[in-house]
């Protein structure tokens, strides 16, 4: 083999061993996960503790709380393991009983629609806990979330779109090819 074609083989094995160095970052979100999981072991305790004492408005936006900090952590989980499998490294995971569906279902595309979904609707749990109390909001505060979920919203549609169109025009493609 010629010295050049030896040099761009090491190269491009550099290059494709690269990929983990991501490999630290999902287990750093890994440990982001489990300091959010304990504030949400915090918020649900002190509700508990104080159920009989707090206004039903406020067990409502403590229990928002709660779903926000779910929907955050399933954002997290989607990101490490969709992240991981996608980008690092095959999860192996194909016998197992606990495998989700939309891991087989996962590339770049889909995770930036199932991401952005996720955004939308933890915006959505914000904006509902503004509501709640809105007479003590500044209005302004509530017009910018608004706008912003009203962005995410239109962003998740717009990349759902365009995922939409770019898979139809690949199986498409695909159809062509086998006729």
């Amino acid at each position: 083999m010629a010295p050049a074609k030896r040099i761009e083989n090491l190269f491009e094995k550099i290059i494709f061993g690269s990929r983990w160095i991501q490999a630290p970052i999902y287990g750093g979100l890994i440990v982001g996960a489990v300091i959010y999981t304990y504030k949400f072991l915090v918020e649900l305790i002190h509700l508990c503790a104080t159920v009989n004492s707090i206004t039903e408005e406020i067990l409502m936006l403590g229990i928002l709380t709660l779903v926000d900090i779910t929907m955050v952590l399933n954002l997290l989980i989607m990101v490490i393991i969709g992240g991981y499998a996608t980008f690092v490294s095959r999860i192996h995971l194909d016998k197992h009983e606990d495998r989700p569906d939309w891991l087989e279902k996962i590339n770049a595309g889909t995770l930036k629609v199932k991401l952005a979904g996720a955004l939308v609707g933890i915006s959505g749990i914000h904006l509902l806990k503004s509501f709640i109390d809105i007479s003590k909001k500044d209005p302004d505060q509530v017009k910018w979330q608004v706008i912003i979920h009203i962005v995410f919203l239109l962003s998740t549609l717009a990349l759902a779109y365009t995922e939409k169109v770019l898979h139809s025009s690949e199986s498409s493609s695909a159809k062509l090819k086998h006729s």
